[in-house]
């Protein structure tokens, strides 16, 4: 009896201290989510209307996201083999936040350049934005599965979750009242600098608030060297796991990128939504995935994430439906129609940001974590890069007008459809394989 009562008091002990360690790491990951996110929200709000002011065309325009991409195709998988080559993984998430955060300090001072001033704030940019984001996001995910145990990784990711999509809940808001209420051109342009140098301070801070969290498995360092290269890439080309999920993860990625240029045109020109209302789209949007994520979260633990993905996958098609139906009727009924449907969609896209990642660190080699994770975030960006522009000539193709965009969408729907029957068909191969 004494043993049993013993025994009962070491199993409470460790339960206790395991969901401790359980709520300590989901609060410094909420707290690294809210001021990395914060920072990226408040850039990304950002961007276009500072370079704008700056006196960018559309040209320039484009080029603000194409170069950041092509930039970061470029350093991605070499990233990953040095990622792999680091101990302490740690270290290199804090350095990307650091050299991110001095290129944005520098991106607030471009407006001060006398000649040149767009693509010197373009070339800046870019630099902190393959660090912020590119760099950032590869040696996250590399760290991530290091400092948090498999069993803690659903709870931790939705804390963090949560704490990001209230951030991006507030900051869109936040900044355009802030620029709404100034009225002249110069007194935005210091707000704009402001901003940066805010984001800034946040990218400094977090890299202060990583030392808390530490690395509890760590991966054995690999040297860098051709050999080394070598037998990463073999692991790769035979991984049959992980080969089937980057496909079949790549196609559902590019009919999603496909129509994001697409949302855009059905929302200014043919719905003719103000800046207002094209506010309004992402908060109802977000404001969905908060209602939703605890559900998705539980469901991941209950049934396994390869199994709730299906639901989000599925779900996206419900996007394409959205904006069918809400073109096909007259204002002020499409306006009301689309916000709504939007919201509807956005339900299981919660999903998402949860259980990809988590699916993804099922399939890689763990010796070689880090440059799997590099090959699929490159392939990943490059459908990014490139498919909205597909998305665009298509529907330029059935005819650019609104049967064209309608029909554009119907076959948006078709592709995410067949995404959805790929992953189920993906689920028994991989986990056959």
């Amino acid at each position: 009896m004494i043993a049993n009562i013993t025994k009962r008091i070491r199993q409470g002990f460790f339960s206790t201290r395991s969901f401790v360690r359980t709520q300590t790491l989901s609060v410094n990951y909420g707290i690294e989510g809210i001021l990395a996110v914060g920072a990226l929200s408040i850039v990304g709000n950002n961007n276009n209307l500072f370079a704008q002011r700056l006196g960018a065309d559309d040209f320039q325009l484009s080029l603000l996201q194409l170069v950041p991409n092509l930039l970061i195709l470029l350093l991605l998988i070499p990233a990953g083999i040095f990622a792999d080559s680091l101990r302490n993984k740690r270290i290199m998430i804090a350095v990307t936040m650091v050299v991110a955060g001095i290129f944005y300090s520098l991106v607030s001072a471009t407006a001060f350049v006398p000649v040149h001033t767009v693509y010197i704030f373009i070339i800046v940019l870019s630099v902190a934005t393959v660090s912020g984001a590119g760099m950032y996001n590869l040696s996250w995910q590399s760290f991530f599965p290091e400092a948090v145990e498999e069993g803690r990784r659903n709870m931790v990711l939705t804390f963090r979750a949560r704490m990001t999509m209230i951030v991006q809940l507030v900051v869109p808001l936040v900044v355009g009242a802030i620029l709404t209420a100034i009225i002249s051109t110069e007194g935005k342009i210091v707000a704009h600098q402001a901003f940066y140098l805010l984001a800034a301070v946040l990218l400094f801070s977090n890299a202060f608030h990583l030392r808390k969290i530490k690395s509890v498995n760590p991966s054995e360092p690999k040297s860098i060297s051709f050999a080394e290269m070598k037998i990463a890439t073999g692991r790769l080309v035979r991984n049959k796991k992980f080969l089937i999920f980057t496909f079949v993860l790549l196609f559902f990625h590019a009919t999603w990128h496909m129509d994001w240029t697409l949302y855009f045109i059905g929302q200014a020109n043919y719905l003719q939504m103000n800046e207002f209302l094209l506010g309004l789209t992402p908060v109802g949007g977000m404001a969905a995935q908060l209602i939703t994520l605890r559900f998705w979260s539980k469901l991941n633990t209950k049934k396994g994430v390869e199994h709730t993905l299906t639901f989000g996958i599925f779900g996206m098609a419900t996007h394409a439906i959205a904006m069918i139906v809400a073109v096909s009727l007259p204002a002020p009924f499409s306006i009301i129609t689309f916000l709504f449907l939007h919201f509807v969609a956005m339900l299981t896209f919660a999903n998402i940001t949860l259980s990809v990642f988590q699916n993804l660190l099922k399939v890689v080699d763990e010796e070689y974590r880090s440059f799997f994770i590099s090959v699929y975030t490159c392939l990943i960006t490059l459908s990014n890069a490139v498919m909205p522009m597909v998305g665009v000539l298509l529907y330029r193709a059935l005819g650019d007008d609104l049967n064209a965009f309608r029909y554009t969408f119907v076959i948006v729907f078709a592709l995410r459809i067949g995404a959805g029957l790929l992953w189920l068909w993906s689920k028994k191969k991989i986990a056959s394989a």
